[in-house]
C-alpha cells in the first residue's frame, strides 16, 4: 500500500496546519473513492472534511437507484480489499450485486470506520479557488459558505454528471419525468402506464426489461444501438460465499495482474490462429459465461484488428437475431457504426427478449428524430406520442463533466476548463500543472476498468504522497510541466491502434448532449493497469522528482 511505502520516515506535523485554515484536506464526494481517501488521510493525522451533494454516502450507488441497477463487475471483485475484517463479515448475495445491496455495503463501510462525522451532506460544491498568497484552497458551496484547506482532493467520479438531451420543451412535460442517474428514493410505479425511455446505453439496458414487466406500454427511443451481452447473474449461497471468501487473496491478485483489473484477461491467441470451429466454440463459451469475459477475455487482437473485430461483431449480431423474433427490430438493435467492444459493452438480462413483448415498441430516432418534448409526451419527425412518464437514460458528461461543473481555478485564477481547452493534459491522471495541491481520484488519464480496484490504488498513491510531504515539512506540490508532457504523450501512445479511439463515445470524450464535446479527444488512459501502477510507483520510489515540492511561505 502506498501509504506505508516510507514507514521509516519520522513524520512531523503539517506545516502551518492550524493558523488561518479550517482543515488540512478537503475532499469533494463521499462515494467509494472519497470515503477511502478520508479513511487513509485520517490515519495520517490530517484534519479532513468531505463535502457530499447527496444525503448519504455511496456516490454512484447512491444516485443510480433505477430499476435493474447493478454491478457488471463481479461483486466479490468489486468491494474494498484492504480490510480483512470487512471481507470476512460481508456476504454478497449475488454474483453481480443489485444497487440496494451495494448501497448497504457502502453504508456498512462508513459505519465501520465512523466516517460520517467528517462528512457534510447536502453540500454541493460550486467553486474551488487556489490562493496564491496563502497557498491554500478555498471551497465555496452552493449555500455560499466557504471552507479552506492546504490540499484539495476531487473524488467526484468519471460518470457522475447526468446529462439530458438537448431538446426544446424539457420543462413542459406534465407527467412524471426521471433521469436514471438522478433516480428518486421513493418507488416509481410503472403499472399500466405509457412510458417512454430515451436512450439505450448501459443504464437503459438494465432498466428497460424491468420497466417493461409492469408498464402498460413502453416505447424505447434509440439513437444508436450498443453491442450488449448476457450478464448471466446468479445468487450466491452461504457455502459458495465461504468458498469465494477463501479465495480473496487470489481474486485480488488476479485483478492486479489483468489489463483492466477484472477477473478476465485477454486470450493470447489471435483470432485467425485457430480454426473456424475452434473460434466459434470459443465465442460460444465466452457468450455463455458470466460478466465481461467476451469483451475483456477475448482473443488478443479483436480490439485492434478490423477483420478480427468484424468476425466477432457478426457473431454477436447473429446472437441478437436469434433472440429477437422480428427481424426488422433485430436489425435496428444491431450497431452499424462501431464494432463489438469498441464502445463500453453493456451487460444485460433479458434485454433483447424484452423487444418480443407486445407492450414494447422500438423507435429509431436516427430515422425519425425527436423534435421536442411536449406537455403530454414528445414529437418526432413522424408524429406525436403521448406518455404518462418519460425516463431519460441519456447518461453522463463523462470523465471531465463532474469537474467542469465546479468552477475550479488554480494559480493566477486560471480555470481548469480553460487549461484543458486545447486538450486534456495531466500528470498520472492525478495532478495538473498550474493547480498546486489539487489531486484527482479517477481523473482523466487514469486507469479505469474495474473501478474500485483502480480507486484503491489512486487513493493510496495520493495518501502516500501526502505522507512523504508531511514527513519532510513540505506543504505544496505541483507537477512539473515536463512530467505532464511526458505522461500525456504516453497516454496518447497507448491509444494508438485501438479501434475504440476511432469511435464516438464517452470514452473518446464525445457527448452529443453536451456543448463543445462533439470532437474526439484522448480522454482516458488506454494502457494496462499494471503499466499505470508501474509508472506511478516509479514516481514515488524516485522521491517524486516529477513534482515541485516546497514548504508554504
Amino acid at each position: 500500500m502506498a501509504v506505508s511505502q516510507e514507514a521509516d520516515v519520522e513524520r512531523g506535523p503539517m506545516p502551518d496546519a492550524a493558523p488561518g485554515l479550517d482543515y488540512d484536506v478537503l475532499i469533494i464526494g463521499a462515494g467509494i473513492s472519497g470515503m477511502y481517501q478520508l479513511h487513509l488521510l485520517r490515519q495520517l493525522g490530517l484534519r479532513v472534511r468531505v463535502f457530499e451533494a447527496g444525503t448519504g454516502v455511496g456516490g454512484t450507488w447512491y444516485w443510480n437507484r433505477y430499476p435493474g441497477a447493478r454491478f457488471d463487475s463481479e461483486s466479490w471483485s468489486y468491494g474494498y480489499s484492504f480490510d480483512q475484517e470487512l471481507l470476512d463479515e460481508w456476504d454478497w448475495t449475488e454474483h453481480f450485486s443489485p444497487q440496494p445491496e451495494t448501497e448497504r455495503y457502502l453504508n456498512r463501510f462508513a459505519d465501520k470506520f465512523d466516517l460520517r462525522r467528517d462528512i457534510t451532506f447536502q453540500a454541493r460544491v460550486a467553486a474551488a479557488r487556489w490562493d496564491d498568497a496563502a497557498q491554500c484552497w478555498t471551497l465555496t458551496l452552493e449555500d455560499g459558505s466557504r471552507h479552506t484547506a492546504r490540499f484539495l482532493v476531487t473524488a467526484v467520479g468519471p460518470l457522475s454528471a447526468p446529462t439530458y438531451p438537448r431538446l426544446p420543451g424539457l420543462g413542459d412535460f406534465m407527467g412524471e419525468a426521471w433521469h436514471t442517474g438522478l433516480w428518486p428514493k421513493h418507488t416509481v410505479d410503472f403499472t399500466g402506464k405509457r412510458v417512454a425511455v430515451i436512450g439505450t446505453g448501459a443504464s437503459a439496458v438494465q432498466a428497460i426489461p424491468e420497466i417493461a414487466k409492469t408498464a402498460g406500454h413502453l416505447t424505447v427511443f434509440q439513437r444508436r444501438p450498443n453491442w450488449c451481452t448476457p450478464l448471466h447473474n446468479a445468487p450466491i449461497d452461504r457455502a459458495e460465499m465461504a468458498e469465494i471468501r477463501s479465495r480473496y487473496p487470489q481474486i485480488f491478485e488476479r485483478c492486479r495482474e489483468t489489463a483492466a483489473c477484472f477477473v478476465h484477461t485477454a486470450d493470447q491467441r489471435g483470432t485467425f490462429e485457430v480454426s473456424d470451429e475452434e473460434r466459434e466454440a470459443f465465442w460460444e463459451k465466452r457468450y455463455a459465461e458470466p460478466g465481461f469475459g467476451i469483451w475483456q477475455g477475448n482473443f488478443r487482437d479483436v480490439l485492434i484488428d478490423r477483420a478480427a473485430n468484424a468476425l466477432l461483431s457478426e457473431f454477436v449480431a447473429r446472437k441478437i437475431r436469434q433472440r429477437v423474433t422480428d427481424p426488422v427490430v433485430a436489425d435496428k438493435l444491431i450497431p452499424k457504426d462501431h464494432g463489438f467492444g469498441t464502445r463500453r459493452v453493456p451487460q444485460e438480462t433479458g434485454y433483447y427478449e424484452t423487444f418480443n413483448r407486445p407492450n414494447v415498441e422500438l423507435v429509431s430516432i436516427l430515422d425519425t428524430p425527436i423534435q421536442w418534448i411536449t406537455a403530454t409526451g414528445l414529437e418526432t419527425s413522424a408524429g406525436a406520442f403521448d406518455f404518462d412518464m418519460i425516463v431519460y437514460a441519456t447518461g453522463f458528461d463523462a470523465i471531465t463533466g463532474s469537474l467542469d461543473r465546479i468552477d475550479i481555478r488554480g494559480a493566477g485564477g486560471r480555470a481548469l476548463k480553460e487549461r484543458w481547452k486545447g486538450g486534456l493534459e495531466t500528470c498520472l491522471g492525478v495532478m495538473v500543472d498550474g493547480f498546486p495541491n489539487l489531486f484527482m481520484v479517477m481523473g482523466p488519464h487514469t486507469a479505469l476498468g474495474n473501478i474500485p480496484r483502480s480507486i484503491e490504488y489512486n487513493v493510496e498513491w495520493i495518501a502516500g504522497l501526502l505522507f512523504h510531504m508531511t514527513g519532510r515539512g513540505l506543504s505544496v506540490a505541483e507537477p512539473r510541466p515536463q512530467a505532464v508532457a511526458e505522461w500525456t504523450a504516453f497516454v496518447k501512445k497507448k491509444g494508438e491502434g485501438l479501434l475504440s479511439n476511432e469511435v464516438d463515445s464517452w470514452m473518446t470524450g464525445v457527448n452529443l448532449n453536451v456543448e463543445g464535446k462533439q470532437v474526439r479527444t484522448i480522454a482516458r488512459y488506454s494502457g494496462t493497469a499494471p503499466e499505470y501502477r508501474e509508472w506511478c510507483d516509479n514516481v514515488a520510489a524516485g522521491g517524486y522528482r516529477e513534482l515541485a515540492l516546497d514548504a508554504a511561505p
